[in-house]
């Protein structure tokens, strides 16, 4: 009797087991909400503009110093590196192995002065992964400013400049993006109220 009693609690352990692995396994199968973004309006009245214009190598000096001063807390490495597209390189955590990551995105600039950044390419190790699984565990892992919106489903990422937070509450607003002609220009909203 008793060896029945321990085969028992054995089968019903064994089945827990795999009832929280099969809960696991469908929770990550079903595709995330998307957040929606549209984007502040900005009262120009209250601002001065500045017009900036720089180049591919400067913009990634700044990125990636902002990403190491600001964003990264330790846990996970990524950086951003414009070339002729925007490239996101990192490691992604899944389960207990890190796996390299490179997603690649097309910029365009929007009248409001944000970036939406539309996914082009992705690689995460030699795995095939859906790109929306990829993005939503990006968005769950990685430490992202509330100005950035990742849109797993319609794969892309909305880059809300006019809500970052500056020193002296200055605003970013794009006016060209083209990272293939080297065009990049920006105004500088400087408070003036």
């Amino acid at each position: 009797m008793k060896g029945n009693k321990w085969k028992t609690l054995f089968f019903v352990l064994l089945g827990a087991i795999v009832v929280v692995l099969v809960s696991l396994l469908v929770m990550m199968s079903i595709p995330p909400k998307d957040d929606q973004y549209n984007g502040a309006n900005l009262n120009e009245a209250d601002y001065a503009p500045f017009k900036v214009s720089t180049n591919k190598n400067d913009l990634n000096m700044l990125i990636n110093h902002y990403l190491e001063e600001e964003i990264l807390d330790g846990a996970i490495d990524y950086q951003v590196i414009l070339d002729d597209e925007v490239n996101l390189y990192g490691t992604l955590p899944v389960f207990s192995q890190n796996l390299q990551l490179k997603l690649s995105f097309e910029p365009a600039a929007m009248e409001n002065g944000d970036i939406m950044l539309q996914q082009k390419g992705i690689s995460v190790g030699q795995m095939n992964l859906p790109i929306s699984f990829v993005m939503k565990l990006i968005s769950d892992n990685y430490h992202i400013p509330d100005w950035v919106v990742i849109q797993p489903n319609e794969e892309r990422i909305y880059v809300a400049l006019t809500e970052m937070k500056l020193k002296s509450d200055v605003k970013v607003k794009v006016d060209q993006f083209d990272l293939e002609n080297d065009d990049i220009d920006f105004t500088l909203m400087v408070p003036v109220k």
